[in-house]
């Protein structure tokens, strides 16, 4: 049986008086692609901070790598925080540095290498994640969303993590850069043997790359599986959103 890298058990969160969380419990074996999906409001980007230490629930336990968020000091969390990768929502880049910089930030933050070799390292991420060399001494505002969106991967790449986690990876994406960014993830999440846990509603994702989606209903897990297995739940929210379904002949990865 694979390790679980990540394992989430009975979880209630409560957020400006509005229960979220139900007794959640989830876990993610490590090399599988996992996407959480979910109706708005039903807690997803809630639960990735909880997961990485940023938001703490009032009850449960998080582990990540076997390591216990919750009863972590901070500088357990930050030793922990080094064997993973994050991309936000909005890649929340750092406007006043260059792209070359914002990848190179955890470099400069978290070891001891010089800072010369600290950009030749953001450099290669920043090719690995599919950017041209001239990109990397450009301002993110200067940059399309979809290059954005690759930076913000580079650095989240720079430690070079066992673990990603991506919210909302191709919101706000054309149709072609959202399936060439998936495109991407699946390939590095094979030829770097990484583990992911993403936040999604986008449809074509789950078709393409993902090993197995996990559905948060009513502050609890409604179930998890494959796209054709999921398919069998007699759920409104979920009937509804794959009636939105990418065109016959796409496949689920794997299927």
């Amino acid at each position: 049986m694979a390790e679980s890298v990540i394992a989430v058990r009975d979880v209630s969160t409560t957020l400006g008086g509005h229960s979220i969380h139900r007794g959640l419990s989830l876990s993610v074996a490590r090399g599988e692609v996992v996407a959480l999906i979910g109706g708005s409001g039903t807690g997803k980007s809630v639960l990735l901070r909880e997961i990485i230490g940023l938001l703490r629930p009032q009850a449960g336990h998080i582990e990540v790598f076997g390591q216990s968020v919750l009863d972590s000091t901070t500088e357990q969390m930050n030793v922990l925080r080094r064997r993973f990768g994050v991309l936000f929502q909005d890649g929340a880049l750092f406007s006043s540095l260059t792209v070359e910089d914002n990848v190179a930030t955890p470099l400069f933050e978290h070891t001891d290498l010089p800072h010369a070799i600290c950009r030749r390292l953001a450099r290669l991420k920043l090719a690995l994640a599919g950017l041209p060399p001239d990109a990397a001494d450009k301002r993110p505002s200067e940059l399309s969303g979809g290059m954005r969106k690759r930076v913000a991967l580079a650095r989240a790449l720079a430690l070079d993590p066992e673990l990603l986690f991506l919210d909302e990876p191709t919101s706000g994406l054309d149709p072609i850069s959202a399936r060439a960014f998936d495109a991407l993830i699946r390939l590095l999440a094979d030829s770097l043997g990484l583990t992911i846990f993403l936040v999604t509603h986008d449809l074509d994702t789950l078709f393409s790359i993902i090993d197995r989606v996990i559905v948060l209903s009513n502050g609890r897990v409604l179930g998890s599986g494959t796209v054709a297995e999921l398919k069998h739940i007699d759920d409104p929210w979920l009937n509804d959103y794959f009636a939105a379904r990418a065109p016959e002949g796409e496949t689920q990865h794997g299927n």
